[in-house]
């Protein structure tokens, strides 16, 4: 049995199948853990979403922030942002059931000693108190009422972690944070605005992965999100993100022993250039 970290497919579903191929995935001993960012922009995020549906009981997903805008999207509660190709997703007639498989899945999930999240932690959160702070969320996107979460989990305020916080602001800021984070400002707010290479990053801001005094260092953080880094292994982390949409690669991490998997871009999933 192997256990696989896949970094962001986001419906590129010929660099998903590729991939699976290449690591001979056996869906009766292997596990898939999907860091996030199933669908969107890539051209084929209902084929993606079937696959994974389908083989459900070797799957496991956290949720990336398109991810939740698809379901908020499903349910007529935002508008589609620039380069957004969830139309033959949200129009199939399995769609609320593959939404419904969707919504259920976590922020983050821990594999043995690894915690695996879409896009980071805040510099105040140890990782227990991060599994703890997901499922605040989890729980309300499991309920009866999720639709009134969905409708306000966009903002970019409040922009750091207070314990003090309580309702839609500390739902949203755990939200943010574990979907859109990237890099945090000295005072340990995000930034939201920079998504570039680490040879760019503005004076003011560290890599929330290198961020003073971070409490979750004694545990190796697996994530995706920030295709411009890159794949980055260390001790406390590995970035998966390889920028397959942009004509990168899908990559897989092994977890047992961290070797890497990589399948090149198809040009059937409609790789997108960069800065689309």
């Amino acid at each position: 049995m192997a256990n696989y970290a896949i970094g962001d497919i986001q419906g590129c579903y010929h660099a998903l199948q590729a991939l699976l191929q290449r690591i001979q995935f056996d869906p009766d001993h292997d596990r898939l853990y999907l860091l996030g960012d199933l669908v969107n922009r890539g051209n084929g995020s209902l084929a993606v979403l079937r696959w994974v549906v389908e083989h459900k009981t070797s799957v496991v997903s956290v949720l990336g922030n398109h991810d939740l805008h698809a379901l908020a999207m499903a349910e007529g509660l935002a508008r589609a942002h620039r380069g957004d190709t969830l139309e033959a997703l949200l129009a199939a007639e399995d769609a609320p059931q593959l939404l419904a498989w969707l919504r259920q899945q976590r922020l983050v999930h821990r594999v043995d000693g690894d915690l695996l999240v879409h896009a980071g932690l805040l510099p105040e959160w140890t990782a227990a108190q991060a599994e703890s702070l997901a499922a605040e969320v989890e729980q309300v996107l499991h309920a009866p009422d999720y639709r009134e979460f969905l409708a306000q989990m966009y903002g970019n305020q409040p922009d750091r972690w207070d314990d003090s916080l309580r309702g839609m602001d500390r739902l949203r800021v755990i939200v943010n944070a574990m979907t859109r984070l990237r890099v945090c400002k000295p005072d340990g707010s995000i930034d939201f605005r920079f998504k570039g290479e680490l040879q760019d990053l503005p004076a003011a801001c560290a890599p929330w992965f290198d961020m003073p005094g971070r409490q979750s260092r004694d545990t190796t953080v697996v994530f995706g999100h920030w295709s411009a880094l890159g794949l980055l292994q260390r001790d406390d982390v590995q970035a998966l993100d390889t920028g397959c949409l942009w004509g990168g690669r899908l990559t897989a991490l092994r977890l047992q022993d961290r070797q890497v998997f990589q399948v090149p871009s198809d040009l059937r999933d409609g790789v997108m250039a960069v800065g689309d």
